[in-house]
């Protein structure tokens, strides 16, 4: 997963240190960093504050630049959309401020660009204009303008993407790996409580399998366009699939043993990941992927190698 690094140094960064040492703005910032953007009602609301408490201190995490405060218009007036910024706040003295991680490699995959597929209906793809060939007929994810899809959904099955190994190319050392991408259930309508075995896989082999949830639509995916119905999928959650040295982890928790050794990315000109429900899951509920243009996060599949210079 791509992650975002403010970097402080403490003797010119009083705002940001400000902006962090509140328990109540801690708890803002991690409520808008595990569910996404929200409004200020809702962040109320999570956190049983008063909506006045609330509009305080966001008005001095935005002032931090902290957070990014957007104004949008509402069935009454307009409602203030808060999105979290940084993943991690550092703070470090100028001395000792480096780039961080420009050895990184990184592709960003649109998810209409999978190179096979085979799934299952309930199943489908839109675009931010529209619904893309036929709904619930499979052979529909060969459809061309599935380049241009923002949501896709299945039952069983799965689909599976080329990356080009670009560390090969450049003759690097891979370190660690990283696909980061917007994932939830899939029921007709949608469940908060609909658990799905969500499995991973590169160049053939299962690195692990992530349990989602449910499949959400409390409300409306930041990003999602208007002409989506509500009673659809809406959003996921912004999953890192990591495998380094040690084996795989979602999120920092580890799910498998499966290393990079085992991978043995070197021989390989491609890095194949497949993502599906397999038909002898446990919890075999389905799939949203979300892209751009769709979901609480704007952004395709991102690979990241991290690797020696």
């Amino acid at each position: 997963m791509t992650r975002n690094f403010l970097v402080v140094d403490p003797e010119e960064g009083i705002e940001v240190l400000r902006g962090l040492v509140s328990p109540i703005r801690a708890r803002i910032l991690k409520l808008l960093h595990v569910e996404g953007a929200m409004n200020v009602n809702d962040i109320a609301r999570s956190l049983s504050l008063p909506q006045s408490t609330v509009s305080t201190n966001i008005q001095v995490l935005q002032d931090a630049g902290l957070i990014r405060v957007e104004t949008r218009k509402a069935r009454k007036g307009n409602q203030k959309i808060c999105h979290s910024l940084f993943d991690e706040v550092l703070v470090m003295f100028k001395e000792d401020i480096r780039p961080l991680r420009s050895n990184a490699i990184e592709v960003a995959m649109p998810i209409g660009l999978y190179t096979s597929c085979e799934v299952s209906a309930p199943c489908g793809l839109c675009s931010v204009e529209g619904i893309v060939g036929l709904l619930d007929v499979p052979d529909t994810f060969l459809d061309p303008d599935r380049m241009k899809a923002g949501l896709v959904w299945f039952t069983r099955g799965y689909v599976e993407y080329q990356f080009p190994n670009n560390a090969r190319l450049a003759q690097r050392r891979i370190n660690s790996m990283e696909f980061s991408m917007e994932l939830s259930s899939e029921v007709p309508g949608t469940s908060a409580d609909w658990p799905s075995d969500i499995t991973v896989s590169v160049n053939g082999k299962d690195i692990g399998t992530w349990t989602s949830p449910g499949d959400f639509g409390d409300k409306r995916g930041v990003y999602t366009p208007d002409w989506w119905k509500l009673k659809g999928s809406q959003y996921g959650k912004l999953k890192a699939f990591r495998v380094n040295g040690t084996g795989t982890y979602v999120d920092g928790m580890k799910i498998s043993p499966v290393s990079l050794k085992d991978l043995d990315l070197d021989t390989h000109h491609s890095i194949r990941l497949r993502i599906g429900v397999k038909a002898d899951a446990r919890h075999p509920g389905g799939i949203n992927i979300f892209g751009r243009g769709f979901g609480n996060y704007d952004q395709d599949i991102l690979m990241r190698l991290d690797t020696d210079t």
